[in-house]
């Protein structure tokens, strides 16, 4: 039995260039380590992310506090636990923490830990990550959904929908979704650059043009879309993530415009432009406790994939209330929403078994941290959500795809999408 012996935690930096926790596992000979993300667009019901809001040399955004925690308490309660055992590594961790939400010790210090536990399992064994998790043969790859333009609190460029994304859905590989992805991100840059607009990026890798309009950028990406030869909603579907939350105003909504709405005046208006742009996935279209306007938009659309993330955040109770109204079909997977692998894959099993279809991602403030890559196929999910291609915190996980991809060789074959 290979048992922890120790536990090293620091502070490094994510990509977006604030502090956050690695954590490092040790065994008798080797050692493997995990990078925490964080979000920017969160939801109320996440497991707390623990920082020195007092301390003025970093802003209030140090994170040397949960650091010291790991160093400290997690590691002396680890030490000599079954490194394989990974339900008790993560049961130790939550009964430490003690708290509903992990505000004890943080969810981004229990996290590194849990995550870095699972890599060194993997390594002692000599297998790799993704053979660590639900499935035991028959692996998929998942489709990409990838970032094209960002909006919302990933860009400042007045934007109200957060992320415009795209599929590739009828790519037989993933070399093969990579590459259209590629195709059409390339002619949507020639498009903005012809408009005399700008091509940076959001947080998450998208274009950050300044437009303020919503079916502008639609009418953007339909465009690269035919550019690149595809044709729209057949070969490549648009999906986006709206985060109402951050749109929302008592009951009303100003998804559309800066004019608050009311649900059933947002729904009609969410019908049209699925409609004209042939629209495949919405994300958090809907505020996280607003149930009804969920279970209103499920009732008024037909071949859509309503996920919903704010509104379960990784969390098992939120996803059997949401499952019993009916408020999506689909969940966004977020590791650090909850706090631990453990609790991660009791989640997107849960959801699984209920017929959702499961999207494992990234956060905006993310770094070369591949885990995720691995999570989607060992778990078969659907997709993946992990920005675009560009900043190489995102890049490094297609990357990662690709050579699991390789690896599989013949055996490799895509997830299912509808």
């Amino acid at each position: 039995m290979s048992k922890i012996l120790k536990i090293k935690a620091r502070q490094v930096f994510d990509s977006r260039g604030n502090p956050t926790i690695e954590a490092e596992v040790y065994s008798k000979k080797l050692s493997a380590s995990a990078i925490c993300p964080s979000g920017a667009s969160t939801g109320t019901y996440e497991a707390f992310e623990k920082r020195d809001n007092n301390n003025k040399k970093y802003l209030g955004k140090s994170v040397l506090g949960a650091v010291n925690l790991v160093n400290t308490k997690v590691s002396k309660k680890l030490i000599g636990t079954n490194i394989h055992d990974q339900t008790r590594i993560d049961t130790i961790l939550i009964n430490l923490d003690g708290s509903r939400q992990k505000t004890n010790l943080g969810a981004n210090a229990i996290l590194a830990v849990s995550m870095a536990a699972k890599k060194l399992s993997a390594k002692i064994k000599n297998i790799p990550l993704y053979k660590t998790f639900l499935v035991k043969n028959n692996y998929k790859l998942p489709y990409p959904l990838m970032n094209i333009i960002n909006g919302g609190a990933h860009a400042n460029n007045g934007l109200r929908i957060q992320e415009f994304m795209i599929r590739p859905d009828k790519a037989k590989s993933f070399s093969e979704a990579m590459r259209i992805c590629f195709v059409v991100i390339n002619n949507l840059k020639k498009l903005i650059i012809k408009k005399g607009l700008s091509t940076s990026v959001g947080d998450e890798g998208g274009f950050a043009p300044m437009i303020s309009n919503n079916e502008k950028a639609l009418d953007l990406v339909v465009a690269a879309i035919n550019k690149s030869g595809f044709k729209n909603g057949k070969d490549v579907s648009i999906c986006l993530d709206v985060a109402a939350n951050e749109l929302m105003k008592k009951d009303k909504y100003s998804i559309h415009s800066k004019k608050f709405v009311s649900v059933d005046q947002s729904i009609k208006e969410y019908k049209k432009i699925i409609n004209k742009y042939k629209i495949k996935s919405i994300e958090d279209p809907f505020g996280e406790n607003d149930w009804m306007a969920w279970s209103k938009l499920m009732k008024n659309t037909n071949n859509v994939q309503i996920v919903g993330d704010d509104l379960y955040v990784t969390n098992l109770e939120r996803l059997k209330k949401g499952f019993l109204n009916n408020s999506s079909n689909s969940i966004l997977i977020k590791l650090n929403q909850i706090g631990t692998v453990s609790e991660t894959l009791e989640v997107i099993k849960f959801a699984q078994i209920i017929g959702y279809k499961t999207i494992i991602s990234h956060r905006s403030g993310d770094s070369e941290d591949t885990f995720i890559a691995d999570l989607a196929v060992g778990t078969n999910s659907n997709q993946i959500k992990t920005g675009s291609l560009a900043r190489s915190e995102r890049v490094a996980k297609y990357n990662q795809l690709l050579r699991i991809e390789e690896e599989l060789g013949k055996k490799a074959s895509m997830s299912k999408i509808h």
